[in-house]
């Protein structure tokens, strides 16, 4: 049996500010833009209080919470962060596997230092994160990825919570699927409607009912209903997908600024790419108008793209299809999935046909 822990960064980003700027601590911040159409990355512990929530309006979340004080993201420093953190979980265990900047699973059934206590780990690793960066961490330890991710919600901030092997089932039985990792607001919904409000009643449903009503995603939600979950920590895991995207300040319509748009957006997933090492086949545009309609395109190539100037000329083909433009366009995003390590590609046919 696993023992796994799931570390979660309590605010980062919010806290990262109020601990670089000692005039923000205690008071309600925000990281994003406090412009008209800015939106929030991270709120504080202080603005969470009054019910601010990232991927909020920042006019939102201006109007929850009068005295919210908006800062710039500094994502260098938050990788900077990020990487000091990472170096911690290594001392203890190769497995890592990154859930983004803030989240991490780690696999210590067989770690570096000979510790049988997997909760002994959680407890030094959220000292020494402590100490080195002057941050706190919650953390989840159990024997699978999605136990232990539901305990590090469950006492935070700076909180650590145990789900032992006898406690796994009569855990997830008395959770409301809205909590589930995993299970979205729009499929928790879904359940409710067939009266499946929590993980006993979700365990009450076969496994053909949950694939005939969610597709492939029923044989998952059969499994975390009885509380198994048999992935591994994978520290090679690729990214779904690498996107960017922005909200303007003004509309746009015309060829001229829809292509200035989207340049920047371009060169901000390249860049990872090309730091990464990681590559993909397919392109999306995303569009959203001004009435929040949103579309997409999309282009998938036989091979990974690892020429920029051909993934520029996708992303423009792309963007030529919507023109000209119905109403004008307040978010352009593009992205690309499918995505494999390029030393992985070594001797496929890399054409750039498709």
């Amino acid at each position: 049996m696993r023992k796994i822990i799931h570390i979660d960064m309590d605010a980062f980003y919010a806290s990262v500010e109020q601990r670089d700027n000692p005039d923000l601590r205690g008071k309600p911040v925000a990281v994003g833009g406090s412009r008209e159409r800015g939106v929030v990355a991270a709120a504080s512990y202080e603005a969470r209080k009054f019910g601010v929530r990232s991927a909020m309006s920042s006019i939102i979340a201006a109007r929850k919470c009068p005295n919210l004080i908006f800062v710039k993201p500094r994502f260098e420093a938050y990788k900077a962060v990020s990487n000091q953190i990472r170096e911690v979980f290594l001392e203890y265990t190769p497995l890592v596997e990154p859930l983004s900047l803030d989240e991490a699973y780690l696999d210590v059934t067989e770690n570096l230092k000979g510790i049988q206590s997997a909760t002994q780990i959680a407890q030094e690793i959220k000292i020494k994160i402590k100490e080195r960066t002057q941050l706190t961490a919650s953390a989840g330890v159990s024997y699978n990825k999605f136990l232990a991710k539901l305990a590090s919600d469950y006492n935070k901030p700076d909180g650590l919570f145990v789900i032992k092997p006898n406690q796994g089932e009569k855990f997830v039985e008395d959770l409301d699927v809205y909590r589930f990792h995993g299970i979205g607001k729009v499929t928790a919904e879904k359940m409710n409607k067939m009266e499946i409000f929590t993980g006993l009643d979700l365990r009450q449903k076969d496994e053909a009912f949950l694939r005939k009503h969610f597709g492939k995603a029923g044989g998952y939600y059969f499994d975390i209903a009885r509380a198994i979950d048999n992935r591994p920590v994978n520290p090679d895991r690729i990214r779904k997908s690498v996107g960017s995207e922005n909200t303007f300040n003004h509309d746009l319509e015309t060829k001229i600024e829809l292509e200035a748009g989207l340049a920047p957006l371009i060169e901000d997933v390249w860049r990872y790419c090309h730091r990464t090492n990681v590559y993909g086949r397919t392109i999306n545009l995303k569009v959203k108008y001004l009435d929040f309609q949103q579309i997409t395109r999309s282009k998938t190539t036989l091979s990974a793209i690892m020429d920029k100037s051909f993934f520029e000329k996708i992303a423009y083909d792309l963007l030529e299809q919507i023109l000209p433009v119905p109403k004008g366009v307040r978010l352009l995003g593009i992205s690309l999935s499918n995505l494999e390590f390029a030393d992985e590609m070594i001797g496929k046919q890399l054409t750039l046909n498709f």
